[in-house]
């Protein structure tokens, strides 16, 4: 099975500017998370999607492989069809990974990777939660799990809620999930996905997710129990360096 992994690298950020070429520890972090998912097993090949000829040159310098996408997409999932159109060769599925998480780990690629059968439309990831923190911060995703290992739903707030019961304990209560949003796709289901109309949960919660549900699409998860820290901010540099000096 061939399986694509594309890197989106969009320049522009309301709040972080320029971010894929941010310095952590004497390498950008577009170079940090291409070099990080170049040691997955999984990837038939990696390739960088940007809309910026500054972070293209950048890649191009340090050899990687990069595609000049537009720069009107509305989401990396946009800007991953585009490149899989661009590239040579048929590829069966493509994961697009963050380009903002400089510490991917490539067993959580090859973890995505091994629900990919054939049949599996869409595919992502998910750790358990064990901060009260992490379960009632809106800004961390949750995702709502099935028997079948299936998303049911993604959403800021905390999902279920759980009835006549203290919110100090409801971790022992249910097993609660943080999305981690690296997905993988078919690659014919890509396309469609790319086709359809904003929907109102997506709307609602502003996440694309919601729409492939709310169309019908099925979502497969796997459970890591890795952490991954995305770096969002110009603040979140110091840790990412901290965190490499420890490494």
């Amino acid at each position: 099975m061939n399986i694509l992994g594309i890197i989106p690298a969009r320049y522009a950020s309301s709040r972080f500017p320029g971010k894929p070429l941010v310095d952590i520890a004497g390498k950008s972090m577009i170079r940090r998370v291409y070099e990080q998912a170049n040691k997955s097993k999984s990837l038939s090949a990696v390739v960088v999607a940007t809309d910026n000829a500054e972070i293209f040159d950048h890649v191009k310098s340090f050899g990687g492989q990069v595609s000049m996408t537009r720069e009107d997409h509305a989401s990396g999932t946009d800007r991953c069809y585009e490149t899989l159109l661009q590239q040579p060769g048929t590829f069966d599925y493509v994961i697009n990974i963050q380009g903002d998480e400089p510490f991917i780990q490539p067993t959580q690629i090859d973890l995505l990777a091994s629900r990919l059968d054939g049949q599996t439309e869409i595919a992502t990831l998910v750790k358990a939660i064990h901060e009260q923190e992490t379960l009632f911060n809106p800004n961390v995703v949750k995702a709502v799990v099935s028997a079948r290992r299936e998303a049911l739903y993604f959403s800021r707030a905390t999902l279920p809620h759980i009835r006549l019961t203290p919110e100090e304990q409801w971790l022992q209560r249910h097993t609660f999930y943080k999305h981690i949003g690296m997905y993988a796709y078919r690659a014919d289901i890509l396309k469609q996905i790319t086709q359809l109309p904003i929907s109102t949960l997506e709307k609602a919660e502003s996440l694309e997710q919601l729409r492939w549900l709310e169309n019908g699409y099925r979502i497969a998860i796997a459970e890591t129990t890795e952490e991954t820290i995305g770096v969002d901010t110009p603040e979140d540099i110091a840790r990412a360096q901290t965190l490499l000096t420890k490494a």
